[in-house]
């Protein structure tokens, strides 16, 4: 039973996804949660194996999305506005989830524990495809919220990170296209509201 009284514990640890909340707000205007946004990353993936021609390990992929944010149950959800330009910021979040997920991996036993750290570094990492894929995806349904929500909700920088999305995809050309039509979406979005003229998706 010492198995199950570690998962559970985790379990317990990540039921707090569900009210940590982002910046970020859905078409009702309700704010949007950790879990929310992880869930959705995860349908994403399903829907784009089809069109990845090269090998994908999608269990691999599949737990590296599930459980790359189960940090911010213990270190919290920090916008990537917040520590964009601010390379203190980043550290100490950087530190902060390094700790969460040190804990996390001390709940469970010993072999269960390792391979969710490893996983959760290999995201970090970016640097196989499983890690490249799930970031790109992550970031992308970022933007896809926010095309979703009301414009009032966008903060000027977010304006700006929408043309910061293309280093995050443009290594395979699926997720690249992918980005040009949720780009496009967004410009469409700031156009209309008067924010920006588009610049379109050459760059």
């Amino acid at each position: 039973m010492e198995h199950m009284r570690g998962i559970m514990q985790v379990l317990r640890l990540a039921e707090k996804l569900k009210f940590e909340m982002r910046h970020s707000w859905l078409s009702n205007g309700r704010q949007e949660s950790v879990a929310e946004h992880t869930w959705r990353v995860g349908l994403m993936a399903v829907l784009i194996e089809p069109y990845i021609e090269e090998k994908l390990d999608m269990a691999k992929l599949l737990k590296m999305i599930t459980i790359h944010d189960l940090v911010e149950a213990e270190a919290k959800d920090v916008p990537a506005f917040d520590s964009l330009f601010d390379m203190g910021r980043k550290e100490q979040k950087q530190l902060a989830e390094s700790t969460a997920m040190d804990n996390i991996r001390a709940m469970l036993e010993e072999e269960p524990g390792k391979e969710l750290q490893a996983l959760w570094l290999e995201f970090e990492a970016k640097q196989t495809f499983e890690a490249k894929v799930a970031n790109a995806l992550d970031k992308l349904e970022a933007q896809l919220q926010h095309n979703e929500a009301s414009m009032d909700t966008w903060l000027e920088i977010e304006k700006e990170m929408v043309y910061l999305l293309k280093p995050h995809s443009e290594f395979h050309p699926v997720l690249d296209e992918l980005r040009q039509v949720i780009v496009a979406e967004a410009e469409g979005k700031m156009e209309a509201h008067g924010s920006v003229q588009s610049v379109g998706l050459s760059e």
